[in-house]
């Protein structure tokens, strides 16, 4: 089992699924990959495999981080980092957000 997370126009993450891991050989030979799979089949604008094991770029199994954060809801996909940014805490709304710890910090 892996997860896919479906993007927006913004790279903004609007939902999460469960589907297929990206070595099945049973992908639809009009499609590259799982996550071209997932995309048509959502009719979402772009989709990226993400990792429930890993956060803040590091992965809890200790196994190689993917994608420096698990996907979530609301979250947003940064492209030039190939990461998932998580959603800014409600109870930190003056925090930023420190793409060398990938996690949001109160400033100081």
């Amino acid at each position: 089992m892996a997860h896919y997370a479906l993007l927006d126009e913004n790279n903004i993450v609007i939902k999460v699924v469960t589907g297929n891991h990206e070595d099945d050989p049973r992908l639809p030979e009009e499609f590259a990959s799982w996550e071209e799979f997932y995309k048509d089949a959502h009719g979402s604008v772009d989709c990226k495999r993400t990792s429930y094991n890993t956060h803040h770029g590091e992965h809890d199994l200790g196994d190689t981080p993917f994608r420096k954060h698990v996907a979530e809801d609301g979250g947003e996909y940064l492209p030039d980092l190939d990461g998932f940014k998580p959603v800014q805490p409600w109870d930190m709304p003056d925090s930023t957000f420190d793409t060398e710890a990938w996690k949001w910090v109160d400033p100081e």
